[in-house]
């Protein structure tokens, strides 16, 4: 039996024949000026002819990963919710804030004040840094640091989405977004205006909570040491102390004689006495 006949004319196909012969032959029909012909589209029609395929595939593709992203992440959304008002709450299901979050807070404060720090922005950078962008933000990407889990890289790349709208909430800069940008920025754009307020609230309700004192301070450490004195080798944390220490002994040495509180203790002496009994030793 023989073929239906095809022509090709200027690069184009035109079939006068049954369309189910014609697959084997050749993947698309390309537009012909003849009349009769109807034109069908497996990609979406783009104004530049010149286009490359993969190019007009890629965009397709991406749309329907977008839809895909928008579905997963309406099924994730009161579970990002519910972490993100946990972190940024400083009374949550029965658990008081940490003194430690309170007394390293307002230590910022007083260092902005005593060196004429007023915007508030440096501020909240400083308390960002400090708390959520240095140890929030790497449990947020990195659970089995916290629990015995595998980490897929599926698992890996949706904690990626989280972690940043979690540090864009964190930040005093305008979110601002375009036709490039990414999906992840795209996906959270609505949401973070309303976390960032969050976060703003947080470190207003933690500076207006009653201030800690040296001696309660010192109560919660000795207290948390007791509980885990058999979790951590003192030692070896003295040791990775010590490692910072003499390699900034000077500056360190030189804010302590400056310092009050220690002058009366005599703690840049007491730092000398430790540096030079350690490096006899070594």
């Amino acid at each position: 039996m023989n073929s239906p006949p095809l022509s090709r004319t200027d690069s184009s196909f035109r079939y006068t024949g049954s369309p189910d012969s014609l697959r084997s032959r050749a993947p698309m029909i390309t537009p012909d000026l003849e009349s009769g012909v109807k034109v069908w589209h497996l990609v979406k029609n783009h104004e530049h002819g010149d286009q490359k395929e993969g190019e007009r595939g890629s965009k397709m593709v991406s749309e329907i990963y977008l839809t895909r992203l928008l579905a997963t992440k309406g099924t994730l959304q009161k579970f990002v919710d519910d972490l993100f008002e946990t972190l940024f709450s400083t009374v949550h299901r029965g658990s008081s804030l940490p003194l430690a979050i309170k007394y390293m807070f307002d230590f910022l404060d007083e260092q902005a004040d005593k060196h004429g720090i007023h915007d508030q922005d440096v501020r909240h950078t400083w308390k960002s840094n400090c708390l959520p962008l240095r140890f929030w933000v790497n449990v947020i990407k990195n659970p089995q640091f916290v629990f015995d889990i595998h980490k897929s890289s599926i698992t890996d790349a949706c904690l990626s989405v989280v972690a940043q709208t979690f540090m864009d909430s964190c930040s005093t800069s305008e979110h601002r977004l375009g036709k490039d940008s990414p999906s992840n920025k795209l996906l959270y754009a609505k949401d973070i205006p309303n976390y960032k307020s969050w976060v703003e609230r947080y470190y207003a309700d933690i500076s207006r909570l009653p201030a800690i004192s040296d001696q309660d301070m010192n109560a919660y450490l000795a207290e948390q040491a007791r509980l885990h004195s058999n979790e951590f080798n003192m030692l070896s944390a003295l040791n990775e102390i010590y490692s910072y220490i003499s390699k900034y002994s000077e500056e360190i040495t030189a804010a302590l004689e400056q310092d009050e509180q220690a002058r009366k203790q005599k703690l840049a002496y007491k730092l000398e006495q430790l540096i030079a009994a350690m490096s006899q030793e070594s």
